[in-house]
């Protein structure tokens, strides 16, 4: 009997098909997507078309099965995947109910669409995503970013963006690009972030704005994200390459990372990230407190062609030597700021809306320490004035209270009971719930918690001492500190965190509304840094009602200090005038710029809280320098400029300073083209090493054998702390660290202290140790951390292996063999690199220390030439004073200070010419000695701003002074002007009124009679004159013989005081001070007059010269 053949079922190859109708216009840029199961695609298409005899183009057909190989689909699953993606369906011809399966879309881009619908599945992709465009700030950071990567293999960048930047968008833009170029090779992404909660943004951006169809899937295992959609874990990416090719954007915390076997912890998790190449590592949050560390070793096992680090500190401080300039984008306080202000779009939200705007006080603390005004304080013996310094004021002592004890009691008294300060109501404590106090010590710390939880207002907070005692390490403190913060803004309505730096960076804590600057911080960076810790975007539910935290506070005690960083931030913000750069104008408009999103109110001379504008914050730092000129007699440094370019000036330049009175001792420091070579600086009057230099000077140092005993040293070492027996990776690490300490960072330093001696200061020694130290411990940790993951991963794979010998048919015994020896070859493989390390580590330690001795050795050097100029220019400027009294007017500024003055006098006084100042004050052309080229010195040494604001200075000061009839005055402008000559010494007020009082006793009632005359015949200021002349108009003699005051004044001038002063400096010096009482102008006849006495007294014809002179 014949076989029978049964089939219940027929093989099938579903596919899908599309075609295009070019003769009919209707369907023009339309294409016709449909399903068949026959063997011909051609037979389907002729059967729909066969009727109406129309001709088409077929546009492609394909298999309808998803990638896996296993999952069948219908053209019906595609046509919803296309409407997902926006693609255009024709409508139904009218009456008609069933939608046609013709699509307004390319045959080319409807089979593109097909392809990623097979290969994903077309239900795992995102439902369609937002359309956006870059910000301005956020384009020019990737387009940086993109063409550093473009130009530097295993480039690293840095955004230093503040937070609300719009990180990650950017971020996955610069993916994009990076993806675009990489065609078809993969281009994966590892975004680790220290804080795995801020994961949902990450995924949130993901979603909105770059979907699946973008090629790249979201894989991350963080809790946070598990469930949501779109969201694969890894496994399910790893499965799903079998079936189809995408990239990968995977999010990891770091504290899984540093949890990995593979990355140096202690679990087998996360093994992919090693096995993977990467092309871009995201470093999110990049200025938390990591452990440097461990955080090292793990990522130095990530293979990657860049990496991002993402940083949400405000300051450009953050920029260190591992980020070239070209390699940062800052994005701070004041381009955020200045964006919030000027965002103009009214389709979307203002996204710089909900932070909050800082706002600075600053107070006075005169009040409070007036005591210590008075008093002054005590310096190594000595009663010195006492400078307001809030460190000082916060100081304590042994037994641990307040050595001001007194004014700290005012101080808080002063806080919780005037009006202006911030704690003085219910209301204002109402608004200041939660604070943030910075101070600069432990014990201080201490002491004021004491004090604030005994004090009747502040009891009511819960203080918070957030102080280490130095046990833990940095980490460590911040977070045990973090955690105290959050427990007690959790259990209690007011809190106050007292600090010595803790919390300053790396923390959020968003209830905090002020922070109270109790230290004397001077760094722009460090302060601004404390200040930012109030603003942080704050939202709460009270009473029903939401409340968003508007304004954050700084409260500061110190204005000087305050206003002068204000002033550094503002212009350092700016390219033009960092670092002190830029004229006067550009800088008060940086200021005025700050203020409008960072406004500082201060007291006026009331005493009443006003806000201050860009004058007043920049009058207040310019006043304190140049009282402080006023004050020292012009001998300032404050007065002078660009002492540097000293080095680049020629011959000229170095006599002219050379010539300059009242320098010290001995000539200038020879300053010619060998000084500069010697002390290689360079055209901007700075030290730079040249390479050949510090190679040769290093050789020459330390020699070869140095290299090789260390080499050889460590290298035994290490072998014999590996085999040490039962050591723990942690004692292995500290060994090998202290060896390194010993073996390597002891002799090299021994060497240098030997080289160097003197020229090595303990201070800089000590430096220069405790770096070769960190570098040594970071070398010992990242190298065994690699071998200790090495061999973690051997240790799991032999688990392995011996869990599976039934399946292997390997013995127990053979396994351990085998694992042994891969063990023992990894030791080896250390001890090779630690080898191979040395040889370089060594040499370029070597160097490292050589470049920085001898860098500090030259700075000295240069400091030393610097300082002598500067002596020189003091003995200058000490004559500024007496120019000043002698010629000074409301229009003198040093651009007109050459004018006021006869070249005569000025290069008697100075002893250069009014040309060469010009030289040194406004530069100029002169021919170079040794090439004869025309070159131009810049001058400039003279800063125009300070030099200004100190010579309106004196002048009020000697307008103030000026009436000596006032018997108020306890000082006279004489104290202000340094004496040129030494035999110019002016007398002290109390001396020239002792000699006028010994006077009167020997000729009782000479200050009585209007017949009585007075001379002064070698007058050095004026003030012997100008005594008799106040005796005489206030005796009652000469009151009774003139009752008129201008008549009695007039006559004592015309018939009762004569003078000669035997220079022409010194003649109008003297004449401006007698006459330059209010009414002094109307004298109209004196007997002063310009006359060296002295010769003429010596040979004998004074008398003479005095007849033919008043007659």
């Amino acid at each position: 009997m014949s076989k029978i053949s049964i089939q219940t079922t027929r093989t099938a190859m579903p596919r899908c098909y599309c075609y295009s109708t070019p003769t009919i216009s209707d369907h023009d840029g339309w294409v016709k997507i449909g399903y068949t199961e026959q063997d011909d695609v051609e037979d389907r298409i002729r059967q729909q078309l066969q009727t109406a005899h129309i001709p088409h183009r077929t546009e492609w057909s394909d298999v309808a099965v998803f990638a896996d190989g296993r999952t069948y689909f219908r053209d019906s699953d595609f046509h919803a995947y296309l409407k997902k993606q926006g693609v255009e369906r024709m409508k139904p011809m009218h009456g008609d109910k069933k939608q046609p399966e013709w699509f307004h879309i390319s045959g080319d881009d409807s089979f593109s669409l097909y392809s990623k619908f097979r290969r994903s599945k077309g239900v795992m992709d995102t439902v369609g995503t937002i359309a956006y465009e870059l910000r301005a700030e956020q384009e020019q950071a990737v387009s940086q970013t993109f063409d550093y990567f473009l130009s530097h293999e295993k480039g690293e960048f840095l955004w230093n963006a503040k937070p609300r930047f719009g990180k990650t968008l950017a971020t996955y833009d610069l993916c994009k690009r990076l993806q675009a170029v990489k065609g078809d090779y993969a281009c994966n992404i590892l975004i680790v972030t220290n804080r795995p909660a801020i994961a949902n943004s990450w995924y949130d951006d993901f979603v909105r704005f770059i979907g699946t169809e973008s090629g790249f899937r979201f894989v991350s295992e963080v809790s946070a994200l598990k469930g949501k959609p779109f969201v694969m874990s890894r496994d399910e990416y790893t499965a799903g390459l079998m079936d189809e090719i995408a990239d990968c954007i995977e999010f990891v915390s770091l504290q899984d990372l540093k949890g990995s076997l593979y990355l140096g912890g202690q679990y087998d998790k996360l093994k992919e990230l090693i096995n993977m190449k990467w092309e871009l590592l995201v470093i999110d949050e990049a200025h938390e407190g990591v452990d440097t560390s461990k955080t090292d070793v793990a990522f130095h096992q990530i293979k990657r062609s860049h990496t991002l680090h993402l940083s949400g500190t405000p300051f450009k401080a953050l920029a260190n030597d591992k980020f070239p300039s070209d390699a940062i984008y800052n994005w701070t306080y004041a381009d955020e700021q200045k964006a919030k202000a000027d965002w103009a779009d009214t389709e979307q939200n203002n996204p710089y809306e909900n932070l909050p705007r800082l706002n600075l006080f600053t107070y006075q603390m005169s009040e409070i320490i007036q005591e210590e005004l008075q008093k002054g304080v005590e310096i190594e013996g000595e009663t010195e004035e006492y400078a307001f310094d809030l460190n000082l004021f916060f100081s304590v002592k042994s037994d641990g209270g307040f050595v001001y004890e007194e004014s700290v009691d005012r101080f808080l008294e002063a806080l919780t009971a005037q009006e202006k300060f911030p704690f003085s109501t219910p209301e204002l404590r109402e608004e200041l719930k939660h604070t943030f106090w910075l101070l600069n010590r432990v014990d201080s710390a201490k002491a004021l918690a004491k004090k604030l939880k005994e004090h009747p207002i502040f009891s009511e907070y819960e203080i918070v001492l957030a102080a280490g005692d130095g046990r833990l390490s940095e980490e460590e403190e911040s977070k045990k500190a973090y955690d105290k913060v959050r427990d007690a803004i959790d259990h209690h309505e007011k809190t106050i965190t007292l600090s010595v730096g803790q919390l300053t960076t790396g923390i959020t804590v968003p209830e905090w509304t002020a922070v109270l600057m109790l230290s004397n911080i001077k760094s722009p960076a460090l302060y601004m840094q404390a200040a930012f810790r109030s603003q942080n975007p704050w939202r709460y539910q009270e009473n029903g009602e939401l409340h968003v935290k508007k304004n954050s506070y700084v409260f500061d005690f110190d204005p000087a200090r305050t206003l002068i960083i204000f002033e550094e931030f503002a212009n350092d913000l700016s390219v033009g005038t960092s670092g002190g750069k830029g004229d006067s104008d550009h800088r008060k408009q940086n200021v005025r710029e700050l203020l409008n999103f960072f406004p500082v109110i201060g007291e006026d001379e009331n005493g009443e809280m006003i806000e201050l504008d860009a004058e007043k914050v920049l009058s207040i730092p310019r006043k304190i320098r140049s009282l402080e000129v006023v004050r020292r007699g012009f001998m300032s440094n404050f007065l002078f400029q660009n002492i540097a370019n000293i080095f680049n000036a020629p011959p000229e330049v170095i006599d002219i300073i050379s010539s300059l009175p009242n320098a010290p001792e001995g000539n200038l420091v020879d300053v010619s083209p060998e000084t500069r070579k010697d002390l290689s600086v360079n055209g901007e009057g700075e030290v730079e090493l040249s390479d050949e230099f510090v190679i040769g000077t290093t050789q020459n140092v330390f020699g070869d054998k140095i290299y090789s005993d260390i080499s050889e040293t460590l290298e035994r070492k290490t072998e014999k702390i590996l085999a040490a027996p039962a050591a723990t990776e942690e004692q292995q690490v500290s060994h090998l660290q202290e060896v390194f300490r010993k073996e390597l960072v002891a002799p090299v330093m021994q060497v240098t202290n030997d080289t160097y001696g003197a020229d090595l200061k303990k201070r800089d020694a000590q430096k220069l140790q405790k770096q070769l130290e960190q570098k040594a411990n970071r070398l010992v940790t990242q190298e065994y951390g690699d071998y200790s993951i090495q061999k973690k991963t051997l240790e799991t794979e032999r688990q392995d292996a011996l869990a599976h010998l039934h399946e292997t048919g390997q013995t127990a015994a053979e396994v351990n063999e085998r694992f042994d020896a891969l063990v023992q070859e990894a030791a080896d493989s250390f001890k090779e690199r630690v080898s191979t390390v040395l040889e370089e580590t060594v040499p370029n330690l070597c160097e490292e220390v050589i470049k920085t001795v001898e860098t500090k050795k030259r700075e000295r050097t240069k400091e030393t030439i610097e300082e002598a100029v500067r002596d020189h220019l003091r003995g200058f400027a000490r004559t500024i004073p007496s120019f000043l009294m002698a010629y000074g007017d409301d229009e003198t500024t040093l651009s007109t200070f050459d004018m006021i003055i006869p070249d005569e006098v000025f290069v008697e006084v100075t002893s250069i010419t009014l040309d060469q100042f010009r030289l040194l004050r406004d530069g100029g052309s002169y021919t170079d000695a040794e090439t004869g080229e025309e070159k131009h010195y810049p001058g400039k040494l003279f800063d125009p701003v300070v030099f200004n604001d100190s010579i309106r200075e004196f002048l009020a000061l000697r307008k103030q002074l000026g009436n000596y009839f006032d018997e108020s005055h306890t000082e006279d402008i004489f104290d202000y002007i340094p004496p040129q000559k030494t035999n110019q010494i002016f007398t002290p007020k109390r001396i020239v009124k002792l000699m006028a009082d010994l006077l009167e006793q020997e000729n009782p009632g000479c200050f009585d009679d209007p017949g009585k005359s007075f001379a002064d015949l070698y007058m050095k200021s004026g003030l012997y004159i100008a005594e008799i002349v106040k005796r005489l108009f206030n005796s009652e003699g000469m009151k009774q013989a003139f009752s008129d005051e201008t008549q009695r004044l007039q006559h004592i001038f015309e018939n009762q005081v004569y003078g000669l002063a035997p220079t022409e400096i010194i003649y109008q010096i003297a004449l401006h001070f007698i006459l330059g009482f209010d009414g002094g102008e109307l004298i109209e006849k004196h007997h002063l007059r310009q006359c060296d006495a002295l010769p003429l007294a010596k040979d004998g014809t004074l008398k003479d010269k005095l007849d033919t002179i008043f007659g």
